[in-house]
Parts: structure tokens; sequence; C-alpha cells
């Protein structure tokens, strides 16, 4: 029908409003012309850690039981699943599944993804991650659906679409990428390869509840009332930022997109089906990306280097504990990819000469207290 993306209104997760929403707004795409009767669809779905639907941090199953319906109806095989942080195997997955409500979907003909084999993929276009491990069911798939959440992420500023598709890399082997990658512009050309590599021929977003604040676990779960859906998962991230008040330029994924002219500049740009103002979320609580700060102020030479060193620290977002929210359970310690982290005392202590600045530790603290934290200048700045 010639539109980039749709915006289909649903203001909560009754399974029949939640599948009678995602139907229209696929229609408004052609969204399912991809299928056909006996292949197998892969839905990736955002499973980021065991946590209950309602907490909002992962995709609602309403979401995920209307597309099962959608895709089965048109004869397809459906297999959920994700790879989140922690081990990659059936004990830690199975209650990942059953915490997230996935298991409603079995009642529509879905599988839960039991395949926990990894390949070895070759992208030799990309940017960055020319080689990784992969999750071998996305690959066995004929095709692929990126079922996505909004948002807030402590590095990368808004989780959905794109960097969705870092639960294609295997479990615990993501520490490696958050080393390999520790500048916010390489990390987002590494999510970038990634999406292009797996190119899944649909993706839809659940805003029908979003995360905003200390995303994308901790967060607080806030309205925003419709199903998003394109073919183009960067044309979605591309909408769904401008919900919760984002620019293109405001989010690393976007920014490497347009860079690489995969994205436009503005949201205006992308041909939409629905009105994008009308759910809008102007006060919408978000956090700054994790910026790289190369100013070369004075040059490449010391004193340019001291300068650009006192203006990261002066400017750069970063993990802080809040005390009275640490319960000790160690679970940043465990997590940090550059070991940077030590417990002391039964509370995270943060060698700073050593953080990468990933927000790992900020990402699975069961409690939230491990906050974004952005220094004064930066505030003033508004950076």
């Amino acid at each position: 029908m010639g539109y980039d993306a749709a915006l289909a209104p649903c203001g909560d997760y009754d399974e029949e409003r939640v599948y009678a929403a995602l139907r229209l707004a696929l229609e408004q795409i052609d969204g399912l012309d991809f299928v056909r009767p006996g292949m197998l669809v892969a839905l990736k779905v955002n499973l980021v850690t065991a946590m209950k639907p309602d907490t909002a941090a992962t995709v609602h199953p309403a979401v995920v039981c209307a597309m099962t319906r959608l895709l089965r109806e048109r004869g397809a095989e459906v297999v959920i699943g994700d790879s989140p942080g922690g081990p990659y195997n059936a004990a830690y997955l199975r209650v990942v599944y059953d915490v997230c409500g996935m298991r409603r979907a079995e009642k529509y003909g879905a599988r839960l993804n039991d395949d926990f084999s990894v390949a070895e993929a070759e992208y030799p276009e990309a940017e960055k991650a020319k080689r990784f491990p992969c999750t071998a069911y996305l690959q066995k798939a004929d095709a692929v659906v990126d079922l996505c959440k909004l948002k807030t992420h402590g590095m990368m500023g808004m989780t959905c679409a794109v960097k969705n598709f870092f639960g294609a890399i295997p479990g615990r082997e993501k520490t490696e990428f958050h080393y390999r990658f520790p500048r916010t512009e390489d990390f987002a050309d590494m999510l970038v390869d990634l999406y292009e590599y797996v190119k899944p021929a649909l993706c839809v977003c659940d805003a029908v509840v979003g995360m905003e604040g200390n995303g994308p676990t901790q967060g607080r779960p806030r309205p925003i009332g419709c199903l998003l859906a394109a073919r183009n998962g960067h044309l979605l991230d591309t909408v769904a930022a401008s919900l919760i008040g984002l620019a293109p330029q405001d989010v690393p994924t976007l920014r490497a997109a347009v860079r690489r002219g995969l994205a436009p500049e503005t949201a205006s740009a992308v041909s939409a089906w629905g009105d994008a103002a009308q759910y809008a979320v102007p006060d919408f609580k978000t956090v700054p990306a994790q910026p790289d700060v190369f100013f070369h102020i004075l040059g490449d030479g010391p004193l340019g280097k001291a300068a650009d060193f006192v203006a990261s620290r002066m400017l750069t977002p970063r993990p802080k504990l809040e005390p009275q929210d640490c319960i000790g359970c160690g679970k940043c310690a465990a997590i940090c990819p550059a070991r940077a982290i030590e417990m002391k005392k039964n509370r995270p202590a943060i060698d700073r000469s050593v953080c990468i600045h990933c927000f790992c530790c900020q990402e699975f603290c069961p409690k939230g207290a491990m906050r974004v934290h952005r220094p004064l200048l930066a505030r003033l700045m508004g950076k």
C-alpha cells in the first residue's frame, strides 16, 4: 500500500484487541506478504531477562500470541526465541519463557526454541561484525520476525527493533562484544551489522506500554497506546524514537544507520499510516545515549589528549550506585565485561579507570540500584 510503517491504536493487552490492532497495522504495509504455507518463521522476541510482563521489560505475550495467530493462519510454522543475558541453555531459557509468559503462545501452535546450538556467521559487508557467533535457530528459519519493545537504554539511549538483535549473540558471549566495542559508535555499528545480517522480513514494536527512566529493565512502565509495524527496522526505530521525544541523532544505532544510508535523517521522511503525534509522549523520561567524547580541541598531542580526558570525565554519563536500593547480590560484578566492579563490604565498588561505560551493571541489576548518572556539566549543557 505504499507505507513504510504503520501505527495502530491499542490501549491494553486484551488478546483480541491486540490481535485486531496488529492485523490492522500489518494490512497497511502488506506486512505478511512474505509468508508461504509450510515455511518456518522465527519470532525474535525481546526477553532481556526473566521479568513478568507487567514490568514492561519484555515483549508482552499478547503481542507474541497475536503474531503467532496471524502467521499460523497463513500456514507458517512458528518458533519463538531469544538469547538474553546469562547462559544460553535449556534450563535458563525455561525460566525466562515461563516468567515472561511466552508459553501462552503455545496454545496457538507456536513452539519455544529448544535448539541452543551456535553457528558461526560471516558477514563481509559489515562495518564491525564481519564474523560472529550466532544463535543457530535464526539461521535455520526461512524468515525472521522482529518483535521488540520500546524502552530506554543506558548505553544506546533507546532499545527497539535494531538493538533487539544483540540477542542473536549467544548468552554470555555478549560480554566479549561489549569489551571489543567499548566506544558507543562502534557498538552501534556492530548492532546495525547484526540486524543487517539477519535481515528480518518484518518488525513489530510493542509500544502499548513502554519503559521510561532507568531502562531497559528497571525503568517505569509508561503507556504509549499503539503497536508499530514496518518491514524495515531502521524506519520503525525512527518513528518509535519520535514517540518518546528522540531524533535520529539522539540514538547511536539510528546515527549509524543514517551515516550508512539505511535510514532518513528525520522521522517526517518516513511514510507512516496512523498519526504518530497522537501517541507521542512529550514528557517521556529518556536517558542520554552514552556519548563518545573526542573533541580534539587542542589537537592530537599531549595537551589535546589531556583536554579530551578532562572533557570526557566532565561530560560522560557513568553508572552510579544508589546504596539504599542495593541488596549486595553481586550480579553487577559477575556480569561486568571489563571486570571493573569488585564487591567490598557487600557493596559494588567501580574502578573508573577500567569501566567501559557499557551499563551492563545498570541493565541487569535486579533492584535498579545502578543508575545512569550524568555529570553536572553534561546536564547544564543538555548532553
